[in-house]
């Protein structure tokens, strides 16, 4: 039977992150998309000024009742960017509509670069705490790792990088005391020419490497978490989806490099043949 994913996050109108990422790309996984926006922007708001925003909690109950009204189930729940007070609400939701053996995946955006987004206060991580407890995955960054367990971030220098082995492999035990089942870590490096990730499911780490591409590039998180996302409900284990998600991400900036007026987003539309083309090698 196909599956039905919710996804809960914000739209972008215009920068290519958050919806506008995760609509097409998990829909080119061949998995049915439904989307619960949790606020509206004119742009994304790294780089761009004057944008407009519009919350949307108030809309969540009222959505939510008629879907139970009308019995609709979700086999996954996907999430995103979202505001500290739609948490209790969004647990809400995974609870009363999700069908047997739904996942709960989780990124819990709120930071990068050793500091929260703007508007995000300093309890927030507490909170979504709460979110990814009980989550089949969750997929951090380093930084957002520092912040949901209280801990300095550890830097990121490019050259020689400010953690080693055994620093990440405390790091996810520590994620998975939080009580998610499996913890998908990103931007982990230990040479200068490699990034990647880090999978643990409570016994086995496992990491995935790709060549690193010394170029900051907005919205690479919401491409890697929804192809993930995408490749596990397609039956991808969560090591294979974390590495065709990373591999996907580079797909995605290569297309990309060689236009500089581009600095608002990667074209993953350009990749998205690659990322088809894969699952059904799968």
């Amino acid at each position: 039977m196909d599956k039905r994913l919710l996804t809960i996050q914000d739209i972008s109108c215009v920068g290519q992150c958050s919806l506008t990422v995760a609509l097409p790309v998990i829909s080119a996984c061949g998995i049915e998309t439904a989307v619960l926006p949790s606020s509206v922007l004119s742009t994304h708001t790294a780089g761009f000024s004057g944008y407009t925003f519009r919350d949307l909690t108030d809309d969540m109950e009222k959505i939510l009742a008629h879907w139970k009204k009308e019995n609709i189930k979700f086999d996954a729940f996907y999430t995103g960017y979202v505001s500290k007070s739609q948490i209790p609400i969004i647990l809400k939701i995974m609870d009363e509509t999700a069908a047997p053996g739904a996942l709960r995946i989780v990124d819990p955006v709120m930071a990068d670069n050793g500091k929260l987004y703007p508007g995000f206060d300093s309890d927030f991580p507490s909170e979504m705490a709460k979110l990814c407890k009980g989550a089949d995955v969750i997929l951090p960054n380093i930084t957002e790792a520092s912040f949901l367990l209280g801990i300095p971030y550890p830097g990121d220098n490019l050259e020689k990088q400010d953690y080693d082995r055994e620093y990440i492999e405390k790091m996810l035990k520590d994620l998975y005391e939080l009580g998610a089942n499996n913890v998908v870590l990103t931007g982990v490096s230990f040479k200068k020419d490699q990034l990647g990730c880090a999978c643990y499911d409570g016994k086995n780490i496992e990491y995935y490497f790709n060549k690193r591409i010394n170029k900051s590039m907005h919205g690479t998180g919401d491409v890697y978490a929804s192809s993930f996302a995408g490749g596990l409900l397609r039956g991808l284990s969560v090591p294979k989806a974390a590495a065709l998600g990373a591999d996907f991400v580079i797909k995605s900036m290569e297309a990309t490099m060689d236009d500089e007026s581009h600095w608002y987003g990667v074209k993953f539309e350009k990749a998205l043949p690659y990322l088809i083309k894969r699952l059904e090698e799968k």
